[in-house]
């Protein structure tokens, strides 16, 4: 393949100029699947020890590849997450333009977002033969306008993009009472679009500037949940790295569809009233998935120490992380009522208490405890004293059992794993536990490493204090 060849893939791939075949969707579909597979398959086998299967990798929901990763570096789900976006791209860039070449909407190459149907779409895509006039210019048609009537569009522009995101939140979270993929992932994509496209109807914009708009209605979005207590700063900002990059893309799209299109605004009603539905669906179709956390730290203490202390521990000091300053729920103290089976540990946090009865009592080797009471995983940031989001009131965030392990290793040492299930009943699901799962590692090391300091303070203390060996008299 000689430069120019190449640049020329390069451009279709990432590309919203080129018109898309269907050898070109198909084979390129496949090719980038199996490469993203590939790579993958082989990170997670070397760094989590772990086999991604085939049919782990097109689970829709993603929630298999995530549980495998739990087994890995902590920043090795961030990692896929960002390796991610590039492909996500070029699928909602190549069926975009795939749909106008076969001859249908271009609007209709965004139904990729939508799980399990969008195997049906893009299947759909790669068969569907090229229309005797395609719909995507190979020349964009730039129309250059005033300045009264560019900033007309806009003003209409943010307008519809605020909007569709005004509507899909009083849809899915004040009426459905649901955080699903259609207000984190569909909203933000077609908030960005619709603008997009607007704000380069009917004079055209620049890319930079399309951009800057996108971003800029994501965020007065975000301040208007703000400013209307319905959501606090912490939860606004751990959505913000899905909603802009998605807001973008979209954005990009939008722009694409105007340049190179005669599509008009009223053909895109067809796919924002899917939006709405898609919620209805989701509200009603429920999966939750258990997920799992491991957090191991070695320490300089035999087991029998380091049992005393994972059962009950003193007063922690006061956290270091910015955080648990900020309101994530931090751990405090551990005390237990009884001992053995069906004794009731209770670990207090920030928040308020765990209420953990145990299961399994193997001293000093495993203790293992449900969770049947839990409080608020965090205290919101915001301008206002009291906000309680749905997503707090209906513990979204749910930890179901812990545990921890002990393993004698040599010299007298111990390892120590801690261990919590949990589900979060907040989609897309592969996202949110990016952020859960920072968090309850976070607790782990911050609950370990009290256990470490005081197990290792004791051994310490004992050495010091036992009596010196009686030498024996040489006869």
């Amino acid at each position: 393949m000689n430069s120019k060849s190449f640049q020329l893939f390069f451009q279709t791939l990432f590309g919203v100029s080129h018109p898309v075949t269907r050898t070109i969707y198909a084979l390129s579909g496949v090719g980038l699947m199996l490469f993203k597979y590939g790579v993958e398959a082989l990170v997670i086998f070397l760094l989590a020890d772990a086999i991604l299967t085939p049919i782990d990798f097109l689970n829709p929901l993603l929630t298999l590849r995530t549980q495998l990763l739990s087994t890995g570096p902590e920043w090795l789900p961030w990692a896929i997450y960002i390796w991610s976006l590039p492909f996500a791209w070029v699928a909602f860039s190549m069926s975009v333009r795939r749909a106008a070449v076969a001859g249908i909407s271009p609007w209709w190459g965004f139904a990729v977002l939508v799980p399990i149907f969008n195997l049906f779409v893009m299947v759909t895509l790669a068969t569907l033969p090229d229309a005797a006039v395609s719909r995507w210019q190979t020349t964009p048609n730039l129309r250059p306008g005033n300045s009264q009537f560019s900033f007309f569009s806009q003003f209409r522009a943010v307008g519809a993009g605020l909007l569709i995101g005004m509507v899909m939140f009083s849809v899915t979270i004040i009426l459905l009472e649901s955080y699903g993929l259609s207000l984190f992932f569909a909203t933000p994509l077609m908030m960005g679009s619709v603008t997009g496209f607007l704000s380069n109807r009917p004079s055209s914009i620049s890319w930079s500037a399309t951009v800057g708009i996108s971003i800029a209605i994501i965020l007065a979005a975000e301040s208007m949940l703000l400013l209307f207590a319905l959501e606090g700063l912490i939860c606004v900002v751990m959505a913000s790295p899905l909603l802009i990059p998605l807001g973008i893309i979209g954005a990009l799209l939008g722009k694409a569809i105007a340049n190179s299109t005669t599509t008009t605004f009223t053909q895109t009603l067809g796919v924002l009233l899917v939006l709405p539905v898609t919620a209805g669906a989701e509200a009603f179709h429920r999966t939750l998935t258990e997920y799992v956390v491991l957090t191991v730290v070695e320490i300089d203490a035999p087991p029998e120490t380091v049992w005393k202390y994972i059962v009950e521990f003193p007063e922690l000091p006061a956290p270091e992380e910015w955080f648990f300053r900020c309101g994530i729920a931090c751990p405090m103290r551990a005390r237990i009522d009884g001992l053995g089976v069906g004794a009731v540990r209770h670990c207090e946090f920030s928040t308020g208490d765990f209420v953990e009865p145990i299961t399994v009592w193997d001293q000093p080797r495993r203790l293992a405890f449900d969770v049947t009471d839990q409080p608020e995983p965090m205290t919101e940031l915001s301008p206002y004293r009291h906000i309680h989001p749905p997503h707090l009131e209906q513990q979204s965030l749910k930890s179901h059992r812990g545990e921890f392990r002990l393993f004698e290793l040599a010299s007298g040492r111990t390892r120590l794993e801690g261990r919590t299930w949990y589900s979060f009943d907040m989609a897309p699901q592969w996202y949110w536990t990016l952020w859960s799962d920072l968090a309850i590692h976070a607790i782990h090391r911050r609950v370990l490493r009290h256990v470490q300091l005081l197990s290792e303070q004791e051994t310490l203390h004992e050495i010091k204090d036992s009596p010196e060996p009686v030498p024996v008299p040489m006869q």
